[in-house]
C-alpha cells in the first residue's frame, strides 16, 4: 500500500471512494494521521472526486483496481509491513519532486461540460431561428400560390369573354324593363361559361336560382347556383361543366337551396344559343 514512506495516489483514491476493506482503510487512516504530505494528497483527491460526482454520472469502482490493491497487500515485503505498522517518521524537511497535478483531468472534464452546454444553447437558438424563417417562407409561398391561382382564374375569365368562338346569349322574360335578364358567354371546347344576370327577383332563404345548359342532345346540364344581391344582380363564373357539350339553349329555374339534378318548371329565363361561328 505504501511506497517507501507514502501511500500511492491510486490507493488514496480507492480510500476516498470507500472502495477498500475496513482493515485497509484503517491502515490508510493510521498513516495519513501521521503523514502531512499524504494527508494533503488525500484531501486533494477527495476534493477532485467531489467535483466529478456533481458533474458526471457515477460508476462503480473497476473490479481490476480493487484486485490490484489486494495483490499489492498480499505480496508486500515483511520489512514494508513493519514500516506500515510502525509510527511514520515526519519528513517535513525532505524535498520531493512535485507530483503531477491530479486536478488537471477533472478541470478538463469541467471545461468540456461547459463547452457542451454552451454549444447546446447555441444550437437551440439557431434551431428556433431556422423554424421561424421556415414558417415565414411557407407563409410567403402560400400567398404566392394564392395570387397565382387568382391570376389564372382572371385569365380564364378574360379568355372566355374575349374568345371569338364564344356564344353570347341574352336571356329575358319578354317583358318591358326592368325585367329580369341574363347574358351568358359559353365556350364549349373548354366547358367554360360566364353568366351575368340583372334585375333578378329576390328569393326566400330556402330557394335559389339554377342555370342550365340545354345541349343539342341529352338531358339538361346543371351549370351553377346563384342568388342575386340587393340590386338584383348576380353572376356565375366558370362552373364545373364537362368539355365539349354543345349548347342548344340556356335556361334559369328556381330550385330548392341545394339545387336540383333536373330543371323544375317553369323556366323563368331562357335563350337559344346561336350556331357555332355565328
Amino acid at each position: 500500500m505504501t511506497n517507501n514512506r507514502h501511500i500511492s495516489q491510486e490507493d488514496l483514491a480507492l480510500h476516498a471512494m470507500q472502495a477498500l476493506s475496513s482493515e485497509e482503510s484503517a491502515l490508510v487512516r493510521l498513516h495519513v494521521s501521521e503523514c502531512a504530505e499524504c494527508r494533503k494528497e488525500l484531501a486533494e483527491v477527495s476534493g477532485d472526486l467531489a467535483v466529478v460526482a456533481m458533474s458526471v454520472e457515477q460508476h462503480a469502482v473497476p473490479e481490476g483496481a480493487r484486485q490490484r490493491f489486494i495483490d499489492r497487500i498480499t505480496t508486500v515485503h515483511p520489512a514494508s509491513e513493519q514500516a506500515v505498522r510502525a509510527p511514520v517518521v515526519p519528513i517535513v524537511r525532505e524535498k520531493r519532486a512535485p507530483r503531477p497535478a491530479s486536478w488537471i483531468p477533472w478541470a478538463a472534464v469541467a471545461a468540456m461540460l461547459i463547452v457542451s452546454v454552451a454549444l447546446g444553447v447555441t444550437i437551440f437558438v439557431l434551431n428556433q431561428q431556422l423554424q421561424t424563417e421556415d414558417a415565414l417562407l411557407r407563409k410567403e409561398e402560400r400567398l404566392i400560390q394564392a395570387r397565382n391561382a387568382e391570376n389564372l382564374k382572371a385569365r380564364a375569365v378574360l379568355d372566355v369573354l374575349t374568345a371569338p368562338s364564344a356564344q353570347r346569349v341574352l336571356l329575358t322574360t319578354g317583358k318591358t324593363p326592368p325585367a329580369p335578364s341574363a347574358r351568358a358567354v359559353y365556350l364549349p371546347s373548354r366547358g367554360a361559361l360566364v353568366l351575368q344576370a340583372s334585375n333578378m327577383q329576390p328569393l326566400p332563404e330556402n330557394k335559389t336560382y339554377e342555370l342550365w345548359v340545354i345541349p343539342t342532345s341529352g338531358a339538361p346540364v346543371p351549370a351553377g347556383l346563384f342568388r342575386p344581391d340587393s340590386t338584383g344582380s348576380a353572376s356565375v363564373v366558370l362552373p364545373a361543366i364537362p368539355r365539349g357539350v354543345q349548347a342548344k339553349a340556356f335556361g334559369i329555374t328556381i330550385e330548392n337551396a341545394g339545387g336540383s339534378s333536373t330543371p323544375t318548371a317553369p323556366i323563368i329565363l331562357s335563350g337559344a344559343a346561336p350556331a357555332a361561328g355565328e
